[in-house]
Protein backbone atom coordinates (compact mmCIF):
# COMPACT_ATOMS: atom_id res chain seq x y z
CA UNK A 1 0.00 0.00 0.00
CA UNK A 2 1.12 3.52 -0.82
CA UNK A 3 -0.23 6.36 1.29
CA UNK A 4 -0.69 9.66 -0.59
CA UNK A 5 -2.54 11.69 2.07
CA UNK A 6 -5.12 11.12 4.82
CA UNK A 7 -7.87 10.37 2.30
CA UNK A 8 -6.06 8.49 -0.47
CA UNK A 9 -4.13 5.24 -0.20
CA UNK A 10 -3.27 3.10 -3.20
CA UNK A 11 -3.83 -0.66 -2.92
CA UNK A 12 -1.19 -3.19 -3.87
CA UNK A 13 -3.14 -4.39 -6.93
CA UNK A 14 -2.93 -0.87 -8.44
CA UNK A 15 0.88 -0.89 -8.34
CA UNK A 16 3.28 -3.26 -10.06
CA UNK A 17 7.06 -3.12 -10.20
CA UNK A 18 9.52 -4.67 -12.58
CA UNK A 19 13.29 -4.55 -12.35
CA UNK A 20 15.78 -4.32 -15.20
CA UNK A 21 19.47 -3.69 -15.60
CA UNK A 22 20.35 -0.06 -15.28
CA UNK A 23 22.50 1.92 -17.68
CA UNK A 24 25.38 4.13 -16.59
CA UNK A 25 28.20 3.63 -14.09
CA UNK A 26 28.38 0.65 -11.77
CA UNK A 27 31.40 -1.37 -12.80
CA UNK A 28 30.98 -5.13 -12.89
CA UNK A 29 27.84 -4.80 -10.76
CA UNK A 30 25.89 -3.18 -13.62
CA UNK A 31 26.01 -6.40 -15.66
CA UNK A 32 24.76 -8.63 -12.84
CA UNK A 33 22.16 -6.79 -10.77
CA UNK A 34 18.78 -5.45 -11.92
CA UNK A 35 18.63 -2.11 -10.09
CA UNK A 36 16.43 -0.01 -12.39
CA UNK A 37 12.78 0.11 -11.29
CA UNK A 38 9.75 0.49 -13.54
CA UNK A 39 6.72 1.35 -11.38
CA UNK A 40 3.34 0.95 -13.06
CA UNK A 41 0.22 2.53 -11.53
CA UNK A 42 -3.19 1.62 -12.96
CA UNK A 43 -4.55 5.18 -12.73
CA UNK A 44 -7.61 4.81 -14.96
CA UNK A 45 -8.90 1.83 -12.94
CA UNK A 46 -8.14 3.31 -9.52
CA UNK A 47 -11.28 3.64 -7.36
CA UNK A 48 -9.60 6.17 -5.04
CA UNK A 49 -9.27 8.94 -7.65
CA UNK A 50 -12.16 11.00 -9.01
CA UNK A 51 -12.65 11.70 -12.70
CA UNK A 52 -11.38 15.29 -12.43
CA UNK A 53 -8.26 14.15 -10.57
CA UNK A 54 -7.62 11.47 -13.22
CA UNK A 55 -7.94 14.07 -15.99
CA UNK A 56 -5.45 16.41 -14.28
CA UNK A 57 -3.17 13.43 -13.59
CA UNK A 58 -3.24 12.44 -17.27
CA UNK A 59 -2.25 15.99 -18.28
CA UNK A 60 0.54 16.14 -15.68
CA UNK A 61 1.88 12.66 -16.49
CA UNK A 62 2.31 13.50 -20.18
CA UNK A 63 4.05 10.75 -22.10
CA UNK A 64 4.31 8.58 -18.97
CA UNK A 65 0.55 7.92 -19.38
CA UNK A 66 0.01 4.77 -21.47
CA UNK A 67 -2.87 4.02 -23.85
CA UNK A 68 -4.45 1.60 -21.38
CA UNK A 69 -4.57 4.28 -18.64
CA UNK A 70 -1.52 3.42 -16.58
CA UNK A 71 1.32 5.65 -15.42
CA UNK A 72 4.82 4.20 -15.89
CA UNK A 73 7.67 5.72 -13.88
CA UNK A 74 11.20 4.45 -14.56
CA UNK A 75 13.97 5.22 -12.08
CA UNK A 76 17.63 4.27 -12.42
CA UNK A 77 19.16 7.13 -10.42
CA UNK A 78 21.13 5.12 -7.88
CA UNK A 79 22.95 1.78 -7.80
CA UNK A 80 20.61 0.51 -5.10
CA UNK A 81 17.39 -1.25 -6.10
CA UNK A 82 15.72 -0.39 -2.78
CA UNK A 83 16.54 3.31 -3.10
CA UNK A 84 15.28 3.37 -6.71
CA UNK A 85 12.00 1.82 -5.50
CA UNK A 86 11.64 4.55 -2.87
CA UNK A 87 12.36 7.29 -5.42
CA UNK A 88 9.79 5.86 -7.86
CA UNK A 89 7.11 5.72 -5.15
CA UNK A 90 7.95 9.27 -4.01
CA UNK A 91 7.65 10.56 -7.59
CA UNK A 92 4.28 8.86 -8.04
CA UNK A 93 2.98 10.26 -4.74
CA UNK A 94 4.20 13.75 -5.71
CA UNK A 95 2.49 13.50 -9.11
CA UNK A 96 -0.81 12.44 -7.53
CA UNK A 97 -0.59 15.21 -4.91
CA UNK A 98 -0.11 17.78 -7.68
CA UNK A 99 -3.18 16.44 -9.47
CA UNK A 100 -5.29 16.78 -6.31
CA UNK A 101 -4.77 20.55 -6.33
CA UNK A 102 -7.64 22.27 -8.15
CA UNK A 103 -6.31 25.30 -10.08
CA UNK A 104 -8.04 28.62 -9.49
CA UNK A 105 -10.18 29.82 -12.38
CA UNK A 106 -8.98 33.00 -13.99
CA UNK A 107 -11.38 35.93 -13.76
CA UNK A 108 -11.37 38.09 -16.87
CA UNK A 109 -10.67 41.77 -16.20
CA UNK A 110 -10.93 44.81 -18.42
CA UNK A 111 -8.29 47.52 -18.65
CA UNK A 112 -9.20 50.80 -16.94
CA UNK A 113 -9.87 53.95 -18.93
CA UNK A 114 -6.76 55.60 -17.45
CA UNK A 115 -4.53 52.67 -18.54
CA UNK A 116 -5.98 52.86 -22.08
CA UNK A 117 -5.21 56.60 -22.21
CA UNK A 118 -1.67 56.09 -20.93
CA UNK A 119 -1.07 53.43 -23.58
CA UNK A 120 -2.33 55.68 -26.39
CA UNK A 121 -0.32 58.66 -25.09
CA UNK A 122 2.82 56.53 -25.06
CA UNK A 123 2.18 55.41 -28.63
CA UNK A 124 1.59 59.01 -29.79
CA UNK A 125 4.82 60.17 -28.09
CA UNK A 126 6.79 57.34 -29.67
CA UNK A 127 5.30 58.17 -33.08
CA UNK A 128 6.37 61.82 -32.71
CA UNK A 129 9.93 60.78 -31.84
CA UNK A 130 10.07 58.57 -34.92
CA UNK A 131 8.58 61.30 -37.12
CA UNK A 132 11.42 63.63 -36.08
CA UNK A 133 13.99 61.15 -37.42
CA UNK A 134 12.99 61.79 -41.01
CA UNK A 135 14.52 64.26 -43.45
CA UNK A 136 14.37 67.90 -42.50
CA UNK A 137 11.82 69.81 -44.53
CA UNK A 138 12.33 73.43 -45.36
CA UNK A 139 15.03 75.54 -47.02
CA UNK A 140 17.73 73.58 -48.76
Amino acid sequence: MLRINDDITLADWELSESFTRSSGPGGQNVNKVATAVELRFEAARSPNLTGAVKARLKRLAGRRWTLDGAIVIRVEDTRSQARNREIARERLAELIEKSLHVPKRRIKTRPTLASKRRRVEGKVKRGQVKALRGKVKGDE
